[in-house]
């Protein structure tokens, strides 16, 4: 049986679409409300692979939860930090890097030995900057079979004091010590001395924990100061965004070929950093208006662009597809991308291998990529790598007038099950 699915040239895309919660904010707000007291109620969590991770990992941790027959809310008991679980309690978490990362963190507060691990791509995405700025403020972690990689054996340890945490590499890492940091025994002050990437997702970080009653000082990124011995507290209820990375996915195919298309869950005040996708997407061409809940997007004349996408990382992708797309054959570069490279898989080798595959010219280095759009498309049959974000871009090449077929189309239950699903409900094939 052919783990694949082909998709038909496209005529044109039209429709509505409710976005799914975000990624990112989904399992932020499952860590902090456990961490919390009293119940906390999540409206429009996202039902993923990603999410599902964190879940299970809490369920292990002693935390109980109700989610409701639809899976898109969830009332959640915090625990007030108070973690109950075994000695040597495994968490297998796959490839989920917004749990690995956090509850590294979190559960080096704690005084019992635990071991993390994923799976084999996950055991190949640096953790060390992460561990060895733990180990400033205390923690004791041990690598169990690779250095500075997964698995690890967690033996707590943490009370937090001076750390100096390299961030040119993840987000993840900052974010990590930001939500531990809070509970351990000493005030913290974290510097970071390199460029910081991702900041719009240290933003989130701080916008939640802001919602949970922590305090933190943010002196321009380069340094926080946070006071110890603080405590999470309930909002009461959360409603959670649409997922801004998933909704650039129809912004694009509208832009390419849109009529019209009508996204639900997010507007121009989200707290995602992925919304400047927007920004971007307009200045290739695309028409887009906002509404009260809801932006809508239809077709314009696509040029290309010249971008540092050092903020947007998983937007970036999107970029790359519309790149494909530009009317007067001009290039696209996206600049300062090397995070890439440590993602589900190196996207950097993987999008340059498969927009050359449909008829691309493709120039690829370190941190960047060049794009210029084909002067024909041509059918192909594009590997995913297990990456959700390579699955779902690729879709799109069904707006031009070749097939493109994706093989393991299911990785995108990473983060949107349900994305083959909706793209096909909104597209007009052609006769």
């Amino acid at each position: 049986m052919c783990n694949c699915i082909t998709l038909k040239p496209i005529s044109y895309v039209q429709g509505e679409i409710i976005l799914p919660g975000s990624k990112s904010i989904s399992n932020r707000v499952l860590l902090m409300s456990a961490l919390a007291s009293g119940k906390t109620y999540l409206k429009n969590l996202l039902c993923s692979d990603d999410s599902n991770y964190m879940l299970n990992a809490l369920k292990q941790l002693g935390v109980k939860y109700k989610r409701s027959i639809k899976n898109q809310d969830l009332e959640i008991h915090g625990c007030e930090n108070n973690f109950i679980y075994e000695n040597n309690t495994v968490l297998f978490l796959g490839n989920a890097g917004t749990a690995v990362r956090p509850l590294i963190s979190v559960l080096s507060l704690m005084n019992k030995e635990i071991i993390i691990t994923g799976d084999e791509r996950m055991k190949e995405r640096p953790i060390h900057d992460l561990v060895h700025a733990l180990h400033q403020g205390g923690s004791i972690i041990k690598y169990l079979k690779k250095k500075h990689y997964l698995p690890i054996c967690i033996h707590g340890g943490f009370t937090g004091g001076n750390i100096t945490i390299k961030s040119n590499t993840s987000s993840q890492f900052l974010t990590s010590l930001l939500i531990a940091s809070p509970l351990s025994k000493k005030d913290t002050t974290i510097s970071v001395p390199d460029v910081l990437i991702s900041i719009p997702y240290i933003d989130i970080t701080l916008k939640l924990l802001d919602n949970f009653g922590i305090i933190i000082e943010n002196n321009q990124y380069k340094k926080f100061y946070i006071p110890g011995n603080q405590r999470y507290k309930s909002p009461g209820t959360y409603d959670i965004e649409g997922d801004a990375s998933s909704a650039t996915y129809f912004i694009a195919a509208a832009a390419i070929k849109g009529k019209c298309i009508r996204i639900y869950g997010i507007t121009k005040n989200s707290i995602q950093g992925d919304i400047q996708f927007i920004k971007i997407a307009k200045k290739m061409g695309a028409i887009i208006t906002f509404g009260k809940n809801y932006i809508e997007c239809k077709k314009g004349k696509l040029i290309g662009i010249d971008l540092d996408a050092n903020h947007i990382p998983d937007a970036a992708m999107t970029i790359a597809i519309l790149a494909l797309f530009t009317e007067d054959g001009s290039p696209t570069t996206i600049r300062n991308i090397e995070s890439w490279r440590v993602k589900e898989t190196d996207r950097l080798y993987a999008m340059s291998t498969e927009l050359r595959k449909v008829g691309a010219v493709v120039h690829e280095g370190q941190d960047f990529i060049k794009i210029f759009p084909p002067k024909k498309f041509i059918p192909s049959k594009i590997h995913t790598y297990n990456d959700h974000r390579m699955a779902m871009c690729f879709s799109l090449i069904a707006l031009s007038d070749a097939s493109v077929t994706i093989m393991n189309p299911q990785c995108v239950s990473k983060t949107f099950p349900e994305y083959f699903k909706i793209f096909n409900k909104i597209s007009i094939m052609n006769k």
